[in-house]
């Protein structure tokens, strides 16, 4: 479990094959010396497993199917990407609680100022729109940020100065990819009422009957 408040940035400074999946070797030096192998670290929000350490940077392995489902199959040497370890029991919730399983894919659409904080306009596929409600939070690329508003096909967030500065989001192009995961509880909601309702559940969230269909058939009565 994460908490989505990004502790440092790394840089991607190896990316090879291995298997059928592939091998990540990122740098940061200064991030987590008290981590050890098979320790668990979100980056850019997806829960990797620290395999090997080597000149300030560890290398973490990435399945087949992590690569296909983020952002993380695209990585290139240079490219910046948000760190965090795994929360201990003992630690303050500062974010919202965050599995580092991704669950889509989006896009920054677009950023602009708002008096001490920025809008940061992002695109989501609508399968993942279903689960993301004004005020209700959302992990971007592994940071635990607050919805302002929401439209059919993405949503909106209001970043304070300290987060944008001390994490990939200043440095993120419009156009750019973004890992998503949303609120752990409202993927439950849905999964309760779709059981309640006598429906499958078995598909990846992708291909899922949406939350607000769910709840207008339960409203009807069927």
């Amino acid at each position: 479990m994460f908490t989505g408040l990004i502790e440092a940035e790394g840089i991607i400074t190896r990316t090879e094959r291995a298997g059928t999946g592939i091998r990540i070797e990122v740098y940061a030096p200064e991030f987590g010396r008290d981590m050890a192998i098979g320790d668990s670290i979100a980056v850019d929000g997806a829960c990797l497993t620290v395999v090997k350490f080597i000149r300030g940077a560890f290398i973490a392995d990435v399945s087949e199917e992590t690569a296909r489902m983020t952002t993380i199959g695209s990585f290139t040497q240079s490219k910046k990407v948000n760190l965090e370890r795994a929360m201990r029991l003992s630690d303050r919730l500062g974010g919202h609680i965050v599995t580092g399983h991704i669950d889509g894919v989006g896009s920054l659409v677009m950023r602009h100022p708002a008096g001490n904080s920025t809008i940061y306009q992002f695109q989501a596929p609508p399968e993942l729109m279903e689960y993301v409600v004004p005020k209700g939070s959302i992990a971007v690329d592994g940071i635990s940020l607050t919805v302002a508003d929401t439209r059919d096909d993405g949503f909106a967030c209001a970043v304070i100065p300290h987060t944008e500065q001390s994490t990939t989001l200043k440095d993120k192009p419009t156009g750019g990819s973004v890992n998503l995961e949303v609120d752990m509880m409202a993927k439950y909601v849905q999964r309760f009422v779709a059981l309640y309702m006598g429906a499958e559940d078995e598909t990846p969230i992708a291909g899922r009957r949406g939350l607000g269909d769910l709840l207008r058939e339960f409203s009807d009565g069927r």
